[in-house]
């Protein structure tokens, strides 16, 4: 089995011959090839070549274009700045007023809006590079990521209880330009679009059943219709959220190390490629490999297929190499989890 083989297999619930490891790697990848964050956000080829040559280096099976929150922000007009050893940030979220949607650009078009090019950019290259190999990861913020980005995350967790009905509006916005950014990245060769929407951790479960699990159905089923895969990924603690994730209907979801996995199992049912759970900091960046070694067996004893290698959330830049090694070894799949 190559990359792609094993990744698909896994994902569709079949067996395959090991599990596949899809590391979600930004600044460690750039520093490992000589180079800086601000260069790995900026230039798709810097983020092409980087995870190129940690793939090579390690062994992984999927190539991911994901590199920070906001291609989109910048589509829809924010400034962004770059920083050597940072992620990008925003100089100021471009909405002013959750009642005034005029200062955002409409509908941007990721072929027009710079950084959203870049990102096709660099989808395209992996397909002309390992397409058929690998997997390839597209990536897109989620309807409330994307709506805390253009506000500013504090002033949009008060409009959520100020003003359901204008949140709702710049919400659709956001998916509206997401399912639009999605299918570009799936048109361009990526197999598998990943939705970050990690500010959903920190909402209530009523209001995320009520304003934002809607949304991300409809984006998923969109990506879904274009024969995509559909990953969903929320940092932190979602235990609150799982019986309502577990309604979507995703393909994979990204667990993080505080989720119960048992729990997530029985939220989302034995179709559902759970990835995740090993701490990237405590186990990742701060842990031996023969403590990664034990993590990954003691999530994949406890979630059962199909399962993904994977830390909670990106690999730490500073990660020891030994230690990133010994997370992508392969671990032989067991039918009878």
């Amino acid at each position: 089995m190559n990359s792609l083989q094993r990744y698909l297999a896994t994902v569709s619930g079949q067996p395959s011959d090991f599990l596949p490891r899809v590391p979600i790697l930004m600044q460690f990848a750039a520093e490992h090839i000589g180079s800086n964050y601000a260069a790995f956000a900026a230039d798709w080829r810097v983020l092409v070549e980087a995870n190129l040559r940690c793939r090579d280096a390690f062994g992984f099976d999927q190539v991911s274009a994901i590199s920070d929150p906001y291609r989109e922000a910048q589509g829809f007009g924010a400034e962004i700045q770059y920083i050597e050893d940072h992620a990008p940030c925003l100089v100021r979220p471009p909405l002013a007023d959750i009642h005034d949607l005029s200062p955002l650009r409409t509908d941007p078009d990721p072929y027009e809006s710079d950084r959203m090019r870049d990102r096709l950019l660099a989808v395209r290259a992996f397909q002309s590079l390992v397409g058929g190999e690998c997997s390839i990861l597209g990536w897109v913020e989620g309807p409330a990521a994307e709506a805390a980005d253009l506000r500013g995350v504090q002033d949009f967790l008060m409009d959520l209880m100020d003003d359901e009905q204008a949140s709702s509006a710049l919400m659709e916005r956001c998916t509206r330009t997401a399912i639009r950014f999605a299918l570009a990245q799936l048109e361009e060769g990526a197999d598998t679009i990943g939705i970050g929407d990690a500010i959903a951790s920190q909402l209530p479960p009523e209001l995320y059943r009520r304003l934002i699990w809607p949304l991300e159905k409809r984006l998923i089923e969109a990506i879904q219709a274009q024969n995509g895969l559909a990953k969903l990924h929320i940092c932190g603690n979602i235990t609150h959220l799982l019986p309502h994730i577990g309604e979507l209907g995703v393909d994979i979801l990204d667990i993080d190390h505080m989720v119960d996995p048992a729990y997530a199992r029985q939220c989302v049912g034995p179709e559902v490629a759970i990835a995740g759970r090993v701490d990237p900091v405590a186990d990742v960046l701060e842990g031996t490999p023969a403590g990664i070694r034990g993590a990954v067996a003691q999530s994949y004893a406890a979630l059962g297929n199909p399962h993904l290698v994977m830390a909670g959330c990106e690999i730490p830049s500073g990660t020891p190499l030994a230690n990133l090694a010994a997370l992508c070894e392969p671990v032989a799949y067991r039918g009878a989890l």
